[in-house]
């Protein structure tokens, strides 16, 4: 595909669909879920070649992917909006972070990590919203999957740097290794314990996988594999 069309952030695809997943499968599925999906889809994909924009001012390969993907979304989130008023309320929740996007985007400092961590914020409200279109009505249910899918990708967020941008950076590797410690020692006073077995795989991860040699390819496909894994321990362990 041409430059500026698909997302190269390709940890978003998980943060895209898991709070999705879990707001859905914690109330019911129904069909409005599918124009739910749709409108967030094309809201990441116009918000990737957007930010671009705002980081290079490179109108000529960022314009047509915008106009796309902004063509789609408005007709699609009407939709969604005339189907579902009450999402109306929910839509200023991520325009705030939004903004905090597009500050670091224009300051061309996209890979921050308190940029990082507002995204994940950012993708973890679709928990919210998506257990609105269901039906749901145990806030408290869709409080803790979300706080969990805040804590989750944070963690995520660690790893990664240390796999890459930061890799030989020991301060963010023993950061990472701290981080998903005290994330398994939070899960057994707060979570179902069956997360508790994940979680130490998730923390053997973060000692063992930047000490591996391993290639970007290579964390990236096991990276897929921990996304499946954390996605069915939650949605086992959360039945509807």
């Amino acid at each position: 595909m041409r430059k500026g069309y698909v997302p190269n952030q390709h940890g978003a695809w998980a943060m895209l669909l898991i709070p999705f997943l879990f707001g859905m499968l914690a109330a019911k599925p129904v069909w409005l879920h599918a124009v739910l999906f749709l409108g967030w889809l094309l809201a990441y994909l116009f918000s990737y070649p957007f930010l671009q924009w705002l980081r290079t001012g490179k109108t000529r390969i960022y314009g047509r992917p915008m106009l796309l993907y902004g063509g789609l979304l408005i007709p699609t989130g009407i939709a969604l909006f005339a189907l579902k008023p009450s999402l109306v309320w929910m839509a200023p929740l991520f325009l705030p972070l939004f903004l905090v996007n597009c500050h670091y985007a224009r300051r061309n400092q996209e890979r921050s990590l308190i940029n990082d961590i507002v995204a994940v914020v950012q993708f973890s409200l679709m928990v919210f919203v998506a257990y609105q279109v269901g039906g749901g009505t145990n806030w408290r249910l869709a409080a803790e999957l979300f706080g969990f899918s805040v804590l989750y990708f944070t963690g995520t967020v660690f790893y990664v740097k240390t796999m890459i941008r930061e890799k030989h950076n020991v301060m963010y590797y023993w950061l990472s290794v701290g981080y998903h410690l005290a994330l398994l020692a939070a899960a057994a006073l707060w979570f179902p314990h069956g997360l508790l077995v994940p979680l130490a795989v998730l923390l053997v991860r973060a000692i063992w996988s930047p000490r591996a040699n391993l290639t970007v390819k290579q964390s990236g496909i096991l990276e897929i594999a921990y996304s499946v894994m954390i996605a069915c321990s939650v949605l086992v362990i959360y039945p509807s």
